[in-house]
């Protein structure tokens, strides 16, 4: 929305030797009645409907009022700005002026509205047409000028009144004003249909990244695959051979753990400690392709609760150290896969939490039910996360992952209706997860993220046309 049109405050003889013939330099407040006289409180009925229209019924993105609301005179004729059919209503206050509060008014109850006194006035005067003087004032360097001119405390400065009344600019004759107006018209208009054709796209790519994600862990993508090769296992006999190395791989660590105490172990009477994996319920699951299982998330490698102990948990000693520090936030933004993170533990911080390895998948059970992304580096986090690891390669965790990010709306109903919503470590220690072959694991890795990554990449391309 950004009119070639010169402001500032040269002298008029040098804005003539390079201004268009026909143009005159004048300001704002001569070409518009700027905060006129509020609506008497006799022009109207008391129960008369009014349009009222708060700060947010304004769309800085179409110059418009979009969500206004319907009052009744009586209930807003005293301590609101008033304006009418025609006038252009600007934010005068910090930040929604910066942000292009700023609208045409039009479609007005009775022919009068009332907003918020933040707001500016514009009643622009004869030949000079409203739109014109919308467009001027939603020019992004008129916005920034203005925005270096505000006054006031921190945090509530607003643009004066005087700066409008002074501030300088080259006006067309009106039939110009008309051609401008109707060029800017017909360019928003094809802008607002292609940003509109791009959001249809986007929800198109969002649905279709569901539909690979589903088709990947119900077995759809790989039908023909199954067709033309046959599993080196069955799923069953996978599962066991899963179930034997999660165990032997308990043994070991316990082991060691008993052996360093200065105690090792006479017998096998240890052993019988070692916990089974939670199973899972079989009620109401599907039918699953040839060659898959139903395993617990449990059988499937350790499942477990990330660790911050400390209290405090903004205790300046647990951070700025070399320790990355995972957080909801970090998991959120991953897009399934943690490149980056924000905060780090300190040696004080690590001592408190655990340092889970590459590869761990991380699933966060407060406030963002479900959100997931394995780790690219070691990294602590805290027990609003959950970690999954599985460390023999005997699992691709991609595919885990797949599966929590497919069911992830389904795994939100399950949260209690509270103002924290969560999900517990028990819960998802028995959630039932579809298990195909370990080799057919490969072949859906693969083909899901060659899929998403050309969603992902036509995605990108429509964000930078918009």
């Amino acid at each position: 929305m950004t009119l070639a049109i010169k402001t500032g405050s040269a002298p008029a003889e040098d804005i003539s030797e390079v201004s268009p013939e026909g143009w005159t330099l004048t300001t704002l407040g001569d070409t518009s009645e700027i905060n006129p006289p509020k609506a008497r409180k006799d022009s109207l009925p008391a129960d008369a409907s009014v349009t009222f229209v708060p700060m947010p019924a304004v769309d800085a993105a179409e110059g418009a009022i979009t969500k206004p609301q319907i009052r009744t005179f009586a209930e807003v004729r005293k301590g609101f700005t008033s304006f009418r059919e025609n006038d252009v209503i600007m934010a005068k206050i910090t930040p929604c002026m910066e942000n292009g509060k700023i609208a045409l008014a039009t479609d007005l109850k009775n022919g009068i509205a009332f907003g918020s006194t933040e707001f500016f006035v514009f009643r622009p005067h004869e030949g000079v047409l409203p739109r014109f003087i919308l467009y001027f004032l939603l020019q992004p360097d008129f916005r920034k000028d203005a925005e270096h001119q505000m006054a006031g405390a921190s945090g509530q400065k607003r643009v004066p009144r005087n700066y409008l009344l002074t501030h300088e600019f080259l006006l067309p004759p009106t039939h110009e004003q008309e051609r401008i107006v109707a060029k800017l018209d017909a360019a928003l208009s094809r802008m607002e249909k292609a940003e509109k054709a791009a959001h249809r796209a986007k929800e198109r790519i969002k649905r279709y990244h569901a539909a690979v994600l589903h088709a990947a862990v119900t077995g759809e993508l790989t039908n023909d695959w199954r067709k033309a090769n046959k599993p080196r296992e069955t799923g069953h006999r996978y599962l066991q051979r899963l179930l034997r190395e999660h165990r032997a791989r308990w043994e070991e660590v316990e082991l060691k753990r008993l052996r360093a105490t200065g105690n090792p172990p006479k017998g096998d009477k240890w052993k019988s400690r070692y916990r089974e994996p939670v199973p899972f319920s079989t009620e109401g699951l599907p039918n699953l392709p040839a060659g898959w299982v139903w395993a617990s998330f449990d059988q499937l490698g350790e499942l477990n609760r990330g660790k911050s102990k400390h209290r405090p948990r903004d205790d300046a000693r647990l951070y700025t150290g070399p320790y990355p520090f995972i957080q909801t936030g970090d998991i959120r933004r991953s897009r399934g896969t943690i490149r980056e993170h924000t905060q780090t533990y300190s040696e004080f911080g690590l001592r408190q939490s655990r340092l889970w390895p590459k590869g761990t998948l991380c699933i966060t059970i407060a406030a963002n039910i479900a959100e997931t992304g394995i780790l690219t580096f070691p990294a602590c986090f805290p027990d609003s996360v959950v970690g999954f690891v599985q460390d023999n390669d005997l699992l691709k965790v991609r595919f885990v992952e797949y599966f929590i990010r497919s069911e992830k709306s389904k795994l939100e109903r399950y949260a209690p209706a509270t103002a924290q919503k969560n999900i517990n470590l028990e819960f998802l220690s028995g959630l039932a997860v579809p298990l195909p072959p370990l080799d057919e694991q490969a072949i859906i890795v693969r083909e899901t993220e060659r899929r998403l990554a050309a969603a992902d990449r036509l995605a990108t391309t429509l964000l930078r046309l918009v």
